[in-house]
């Protein structure tokens, strides 16, 4: 994937994976996420926007360092985190990155445990993330990406307070949106908790 200055590890596995071309969306939004800017990102369904969400994680990353969670990724429900998931080991199999999915129908025990034996990434519903982290106590201000998928039909589902709150948890991070489409609500909340967020509204195909 021709992507300017990506990590060699993760391409090695893009191309393993067949992924050598970046799409738009990809080629659009790859130096503003690597900046650590923050970014409302607005595109069709089954346009890309997980895959995105992973390769940037990866990127951004690297490898894996000390016991806290280093990146938030919110998705809808439980397909989506195990679908998350398996991307994620799929392009980060070149590095020693840790991840872990949580979801609803998952023991929070469980996860807490695994969480605090050291976790790079958490990818997880949103009400599943809020119950670990209210209960548990984990430092958020290691958080570096604080991204939401589908972040107009969480919002739509109400959901954009309990985000709000877990974002004003974590001091200084990069804060990401993507979404099918820019809805006052996701506009509304990106106005609250990002700083001078970039738009990019890609154009169907």
């Amino acid at each position: 994937m021709q992507l300017k200055k990506i990590n060699p590890n993760l391409q090695q596995a893009l191309i393993e994976n067949d992924l050598l071309e970046a799409n738009e969306l990809q080629q659009e939004t790859f130096s503003t996420i690597k900046s650590g800017a923050d970014a409302v990102i607005q595109s069709s369904k089954g346009s890309g926007k997980t895959t995105t969400i992973i390769i940037n994680a990866i990127q951004r990353l690297e490898k894996a360092v000390g016991e806290s969670t280093r990146a938030l990724i919110f998705v809808q429900d439980k397909d989506k985190v195990l679908e998350a998931v398996e991307l994620f080991k799929k392009y980060a199999n070149h590095t020693d990155l840790r991840v872990i999915g949580a979801h609803d129908k998952g023991d929070i025990d469980f996860d807490k445990n695994q969480i605090s034996l050291g976790m790079d990434v958490i990818i997880g519903t949103t009400t599943k993330i809020n119950a670990m982290f209210a209960s548990a106590g984990f430092n958020m201000n290691t958080i570096k990406m604080f991204v939401v998928d589908d972040a107009d039909i969480l919002f739509k589902s109400r959901l954009d307070a309990t985000i709000m709150r877990l974002s004003a948890s974590v001091e200084k991070t990069q804060r990401l949106f993507f979404c099918s489409d820019i809805t006052e609500r996701v506009e509304s909340l990106a106005d609250k908790i990002m700083i001078e967020p970039l738009f990019f509204e890609m154009e169907e195909e």
